[in-house]
């Protein structure tokens, strides 16, 4: 692993962990054993630094998403994926919560050019979540009661405030029931979470 990536990967869990304003390049030097002023080497502010973790998270995004646009899903899978995702992050303490969500909570103290990498992230994801809903509702799988864009953004709204409230609880287990929730009002079924996924095991 470079020494790029391995800075990137520390300021991500470090923003996870204490947030934009709770860390400097003293623990990320302290972490990687690096000087700071290799650090600014680099990535010449912090803002920099922070807004590379932003732009890799999204690019996986955008990644996801073309790979929609190019082949055949199971949007029920989809989903189930991405929030099993964060269910094992959480779980187990690797990410315990999103970068841009812990970014979004400090935006207004967050520099320009960082806050507009946040608002981009945000807007690929509920591109990414628009695309998985449009297809689960042609298929008759997902039952939207508004517009697909309004219906993205509440899912994903779900998924943060689930993500939050976890972290306020010290409490893994509440992720997935929140977000069981949500799943279940989708598919307009009194299935949940755990039932689709053993069906699909």
């Amino acid at each position: 692993m470079s020494t790029q990536q391995k800075l990137v990967d520390t300021a991500r869990y470090l923003i996870q962990t204490k947030g934009y304003n709770g860390f400097s390049y003293a623990d990320v030097a302290e972490q990687v054993q690096l000087r700071k002023a290799s650090i600014h080497h680099y990535f010449p502010a912090k803002s920099d630094l922070a807004r590379a973790v932003v732009e890799q998270s999204r690019g996986v995004i955008e990644e996801q998403a073309r790979r929609l646009t190019s082949e055949d899903f199971d949007p029920q899978q989809q989903l189930l994926f991405y929030t099993g995702y964060w269910e094992k992050c959480i779980a187990d303490a690797t990410a315990p919560f999103c970068v841009a969500g812990m970014l979004a909570a400090e935006m207004p103290t967050l520099p320009d050019d960082l806050a507009q990498a946040v608002q981009e992230h945000f807007r690929t994801l509920s591109y990414w979540l628009e695309t998985v809903l449009t297809k689960g509702s042609q298929l008759g799988v997902f039952r939207l009661r508004h517009s697909v864009r309004r219906e993205a953004e509440a899912f994903m709204s779900t998924v943060y405030g689930a993500m939050l409230i976890a972290r306020a609880y010290a409490s893994p287990r509440t992720f997935p029931e929140i977000v069981e929730l949500a799943l279940k009002q989708l598919l307009g079924t009194s299935q949940g979470h755990h039932d689709d996924a053993s069906r699909a095991s």
